[in-house]
């Protein structure tokens, strides 16, 4: 095993710790000398940042600045670029987060220095020349999981299957608003080849939903398997970072505190 792959298994067995420790109850403020205290959130496709609110509020309520990235959606280039600059506007190291198709959206923008570490949360996460389409060649998205493509090349989660697709775990009045306020993605992203992994030099975690109904938990699972990062489960829908925003900040936390060590 080289040193830097020692080095990341060692980072991973201590998040291991880090991550038990803090679901055994609320974690408290940030040490004064942990490294790590910036965080950037990047949402998925279909939606915006205002969904990680609950996340938000748990991570700079001990401590963390946190900065939520608005992807456009209209290319992966585009939401790249807006996700680097909110990168350039943290001064110190940062967690990197991305949701759904934000993990691809992570993979190539974590590369970034200021990056420390990655989590993806119910996240794809392809390789260098890989599409986000690429992984789902061995596990297909779910059947109750329906995109509609328009003329235009967007698409939207079909109206009928929202709620059992993408937030089964969601009140009917919450899932409705998520599936009427969704915000169009070009579907053309999901072709575009990654050039660059960071997982491949930064440590990572997979905070991965049971009841995933958008992305296969065997994708997911098989994904953070190739990466080598460590695996938090939640029982979950899609959007467990809107269900159980708590225990996906305490990931957070636990890796920002692991890779400050």
């Amino acid at each position: 095993m080289k040193p830097t792959q020692i080095a990341l298994a060692a980072t991973a067995m201590t998040f291991g710790l880090a991550a038990a420790a803090a679901l055994a109850g609320p974690a408290g403020p940030i040490p004064d000398a942990q490294s790590v205290r910036g965080v950037v959130l990047v949402h998925g496709a279909f939606a915006d940042g205002s969904g990680w609110r609950g996340v938000y509020d748990a991570l700079t309520q001990r401590g963390y600045r946190v900065s939520v990235v608005q992807n456009p959606l209209t290319s992966f280039a585009d939401d790249v670029a807006a996700t680097r600059r909110v990168l350039a506007r943290h001064d110190g190291p940062v967690i990197l987060v991305g949701h759904s198709y934000g993990g691809a959206v992570i993979t190539e923008a974590g590369i970034d220095p200021r990056v420390a570490g990655l989590v993806y949360v119910s996240a794809l996460a392809p390789d260098v020349g890989e599409t986000g389409a690429d992984q789902f060649r061995d596990f297909p998205p779910p059947p109750e999981f329906v995109i509609e493509t328009q003329d235009d090349g967007f698409g939207f989660v079909k109206l009928e299957s929202f709620k059992i697709g993408f937030a089964g775990d969601l009140s009917d009045a919450d899932a409705a608003f998520l599936r009427d306020s969704q915000v169009p993605l070009n579907m053309a992203v999901f072709d575009v080849e990654i050039g660059h992994a960071a997982w491949r030099t930064k440590p990572s975690w997979a905070v991965i939903a049971t009841q995933d109904k958008a992305i296969d938990p065997r994708l997911l699972h098989a994904s953070a398997e190739r990466m080598g990062a460590t695996v938090l489960e939640v029982e979950a829908s899609h959007v467990p970072f809107l269900t159980q925003p708590e225990a996906v900040a305490d990931a957070i936390d636990g890796a920002a505190r692991a890779v400050s060590r």
